[in-house]
């Protein structure tokens, strides 16, 4: 069943807009379309000279601190996350996703002290996961009572950081991955094919509000939790086979459309994002989609936030909207497309984005015990050739169950503020130079599968009639050549965090060759100043 956009958004008037779902108020130059909004739009910017964010991707599936997508593998028999279940929780028929959410105290986070070491790291922007394909709102929700002001931590996440990012200077960002609840969560209501317990439904499947009688989550229903039955495993699958084969063709697909025959839970999708874009005026919006959440639906909401972001700060829009998988360049235009784990292999017009993480999305504790972290000679290099391609990096810091930040992530910050403080000229504020860079490592698409870059990979960014050259090591002979600047006159080299004085540098066959002084240790890899007439 196809859902008309009346029937999709048929209870939005009660949130103060038209029965078309437009913004109520009258200046409305941004209408819900991709031509009207490609036509319009322009990144701010606050988001082009950031080029550096953090996140807090942190919810209740980091309470068994075993990985990313806990709360739809708890319930995949074979999965290690259903064994895991098993040997610390119970069997998720009796102990399900809902009893994380009351173990999820959050009893050792201290915002202030992380937003500091945000700050300090570099960070231009701050962002915060707002709701994760589990259906659960970590801020002061109005339409959804699974919040994490009501049950778990019993604090408002989303408001707490938001606070602190404007008080530290900082911009502000919320992330929204909800839209594939429906389907992802379905899990919770199959069963185990095989073994001892075959054929028993899992707690989704028989939890009503009257169960809670009595317990911490008393007045709410699981089924608003759960997203109730839309994709329910059938009976008499008997093997682990069938039903992941089953999963995988039913559940398991990243869907952008509505669910079959159940507006519903668009409506609530719909409400939840507006209420925190109405409720916490974020600078950005991520939404873990390819694309638009809900087609129609997504433009929607994207039209209502940037017009609300020009009465926000008096007729300027300060807005950007991140979307993945992005089909044509109108749809670029629109807004900001985001690359996860990824880059791209050349310049774009565009302002674009990398979101990646230095462990797993959600807390992985068995990734930590084996020192299973990116470094920040990696995350540096990453960072270096996405700036000099005109995008920014989204850099998550997965935070424990507890909400603390475990001792290796605090080195890692530790570092990566070192290196901001001293190279940070040659990435913030920068546009890219009329090529990228040079070397001879090349780019892969998908970080997993990227080679290491070696000291002839050099990177060049622009910013206040200086050029700037990154280089991904620090050459073992103490000489930088850059062949891009061969037969270019160049007036004087600095190295950034050095005192003052120039590097020798002349010119040869091979390009410019710049002396260098001798490596710190702790230095992953240089940025140098470059200055002279026709550079820029």
């Amino acid at each position: 069943m196809v859902l008309t956009r009346r029937q999709v958004l048929g209870a939005v008037p009660a949130a103060g807009l038209t029965a078309a779902g437009l913004p109520a108020f009258a200046d409305n130059p941004f209408q819900p379309s991709w031509d009207c909004l490609a036509a319009q739009y322009r990144t701010p910017d606050w988001f082009r000279d950031a080029k550096l964010g953090l996140w807090a991707h942190w919810g209740p599936q980091c309470v068994p601190e075993a990985g990313d997508w806990y709360g739809r593998f708890m319930y995949k028999q074979g999965h290690r996350m259903y064994d895991h279940h098993l040997k610390h929780y119970g069997h998720p028929s009796d102990t399900g996703f809902i009893d994380l959410i009351g173990r999820w105290r959050a009893e050792k986070w201290d915002p202030r002290d992380v937003m500091a070491r945000f700050k300090s790291a570099g960070a231009r922007y701050v962002v915060s996961m707002a709701q994760h394909h589990d259906n659960f709102d970590c801020f002061d929700s109005r339409y959804h009572a699974w919040n994490s002001t009501r049950v778990g931590p019993k604090r408002d996440i989303v408001g707490t950081w938001e606070k602190l990012a404007r008080q530290a200077g900082l911009r502000f960002g919320i992330s929204n991955h909800g839209a594939h609840a429906w389907h992802w969560f379905q899990t919770a209501y199959g069963y185990d094919p095989e073994g001892a317990k075959a054929g028993i439904r899992y707690d989704a499947n028989r939890l009503t509000r009257a169960d809670g009688k009595g317990t911490w989550w008393d007045g709410l229903d699981p089924q608003d939790l759960y997203g109730g039955p839309m994709r329910v495993p059938p009976a008499g699958l008997t093997s682990i086979k069938a039903m992941d084969d089953w999963h995988d063709v039913h559940t398991g697909q990243w869907l952008e459309t509505p669910p079959p025959g159940n507006p519903a839970f668009v409506r609530s999708w719909y409400l939840r994002a507006l209420d925190a874009i109405e409720k916490y005026r974020p600078d950005l919006v991520y939404f873990d989609n390819y694309g638009l959440p809900f087609g129609q639906v997504g433009l929607d909401i994207t039209a209502r936030y940037y017009n609300l972001s020009r009465q926000w700060h008096g007729g300027r829009l300060e807005a950007v909207v991140n979307g993945k998988r992005l089909a044509e360049d109108r749809q670029r235009k629109a807004i900001v497309e985001d690359h996860e784990r990824s880059f791209v292999d050349e310049i774009r017009p565009d302002p674009w984005q990398t979101c990646t993480c230095i462990g797993q999305w959600h807390y992985d504790r068995a990734l930590y015990d084996r020192g299973g972290y990116k470094s920040v000679t990696q995350v540096v290099q990453s960072l270096s050739d996405i700036v000099s391609k005109n995008g920014n990096l989204l850099l998550s810091i997965p935070m424990r169950g507890d909400g603390s930040l475990d001792d290796l992530e605090i080195r890692f910050l530790d570092g990566l503020a070192a290196w901001t403080a001293t190279n940070g000229e040659a990435i913030f504020g920068t546009r890219p130079w009329r090529r990228y860079g040079e070397g001879p490592t090349r780019i892969d698409k998908s970080e997993t599968k990227q080679a290491p870059f070696t000291s002839a990979d050099l990177r060049f960014t622009t910013r206040g009639g200086n050029l700037y050259a990154l280089a991904m090591a620090w050459p073992a002979d103490g000489k930088l050549t850059i062949t891009s600047l061969a037969g270019t006159a160049v007036d004087r080299a600095d190295l950034l965090g050095r005192d003052g004085t120039p590097l020798p540098l002349r010119q040869t066959a091979a390009g410019l060759e710049i002396t260098l002084p001798e490596a710190p240790n702790t230095t992953p890899m240089l940025a140098v100043r470059l200055s002279g007439r026709g550079l820029i």
